[in-house]
């Protein structure tokens, strides 16, 4: 099957203008044309943008995509290096997914701790290390402020 630029600019999520730009910087450069001259995009053009769109967004610059199609182009010689390229883009993934893990933590941590805080009416009246997973929020009740008292 087919498919027109618009269909799979719908189908990818990508803008028409995107696709015409990586087509122009050589990360598709088998997109076939009819004799309109316009794009007709094949199911493997689509597995191959949701490659590019994959590698993209894992954080692989254009340019290093760009050098992943020239290996592509030059066949079976190049199947070393280019699972040697997917190997580590899967490290930098893991290194990403553990710091995102981190920062996640983190960020739990703080809604626990503004939560408390909101309920205790200050800041003042929490403590605990965010550093430490886990680690729980405490409360200094002699801290905490009446929020029925301090509206009037």
């Amino acid at each position: 099957m087919s498919y027109s630029i618009s269909q799979v600019a719908d189908k990818t999520g990508l803008s028409a203008f995107t696709l015409r730009y990586y087509e122009r910087e050589g990360l598709l450069p088998l997109i076939k044309r009819n004799s309109s001259g316009r794009r007709e995009f094949s199911d493997a053009d689509l597995d191959f943008i949701d490659l590019i769109t994959c590698l993209k967004d894992t954080g692989m610059s254009l340019t290093e995509i760009r050098h992943f199609v020239s290996l592509t182009l030059q066949g079976d010689s190049t199947l070393e290096t280019r699972l040697n390229i997917f190997k580590q883009q899967q490290q930098a993934v893991r290194r990403q997914i553990e710091q995102a893990n981190q920062h996640l933590a983190k960020l739990e941590y703080k809604v626990r701790f503004y939560t408390a805080a909101c309920e205790a009416g200050t800041e003042a009246a929490v403590s605990g290390d965010c550093e430490l997973p886990g680690q729980p929020i405490i409360i200094d009740n002699s801290l905490r402020i009446n929020k029925a008292h301090t509206s009037n």
